[in-house]
């Protein structure tokens, strides 16, 4: 998992809100869970429209990062706020409800990851669960070439992207046999950014951090920015309102264990 900036994270908040809540709106209605977790939970919004949503629940909240929980801390007291690795998540208490947004795509083996999720929940459990589409283009692509062919290559190089895409199919094959009902979609949202540098800025408090943490010297961050920048342009050009369109796709998926 990469660090995370909680401030630049915030800035498109609409932006990354409404694919949590499109996959809330589709948990089942007839769920009534004792026990939730938000893995990857961030700044604490999500699990805290949980707890509202479920006032008769223990909610948990897990994140590697204590400055995303410490937001969350300070929104509200009454969740478990925990700090910890999806990687080795292993509750005490068997879920009734496991919700992820847009986390699991950091973690490796998810033939393995998933079906260890579904083997956590109680009887009758649902896994909700929303991931970016990771395809080997856009800005994903060209972050990456830029690294790779700049002089600052030796410390970026090196650096781990997102883990590749996987068909939406493969996750029915995972999940089919340990499911009593299984839904799986993807669509894709089209954001209208603003500013000068709206990928960069979307980029900034998540993606990019790592290459920038990685470059020291203030000259050459802004030269390797510069690089980017213009890749972008070409990519993301801007449209004749002042918007960069921005097509993100988004796969979702709602299993309830048997």
């Amino acid at each position: 998992m990469p660090t995370w900036d909680p401030d630049v994270y915030q800035r498109y908040k609409a932006y990354r809100d409404r694919p949590a809540l499109d996959l809330m709106l589709q948990i089942p209605r007839d769920l009534d869970p004792q026990e939730i977790w938000d893995l990857g939970c961030g700044t604490g919004e999500h699990a805290t429209l949980l707890a509202a949503r479920h006032p008769r629940a223990k909610v948990h909240g897990l994140d590697s990062s204590p400055e995303m929980l410490a937001r969350g801390q300070a929104m509200r007291g009454d969740i478990d706020w925990v700090l910890g690795d999806i990687a080795t998540f292993a509750p005490d208490v068997a879920p009734d409800l496991i919700f992820t947004n847009a986390a699991l795509q950091w973690l490796e083996g998810h033939e393995t990851l998933f079906p260890r999720l579904m083997g956590l929940l109680a009887p009758g459990g649902v896994l909700a669960c929303q991931i970016p589409v990771v395809a080997d283009d856009g800005w994903r692509r060209s972050l990456r070439e830029v690294a790779r062919d700049g002089p600052w290559a030796d410390r970026l190089g090196a650096l781990a992207p997102v883990r590749s895409e996987a068909d939406p199919r493969s996750y029915h094959d995972w999940l089919s046999s340990l499911s009593a009902d299984l839904d799986i979609w993807v669509t894709t949202y089209v954001h209208a950014l603003g500013g000068e540098d709206p990928l960069i800025d979307w980029t900034s408090g998540t993606s990019l951090k790592p290459y920038l943490e990685a470059l020291s010297d203030p000259a050459e961050r802004a030269a390797f920015l510069a690089t980017w920048r213009a890749r972008l342009a070409v990519d993301y050009p801007r449209r004749d309102d002042g918007v960069t369109l921005f097509p993100f796709p988004r796969l979702f998926i709602i299993a309830q264990r048997y």
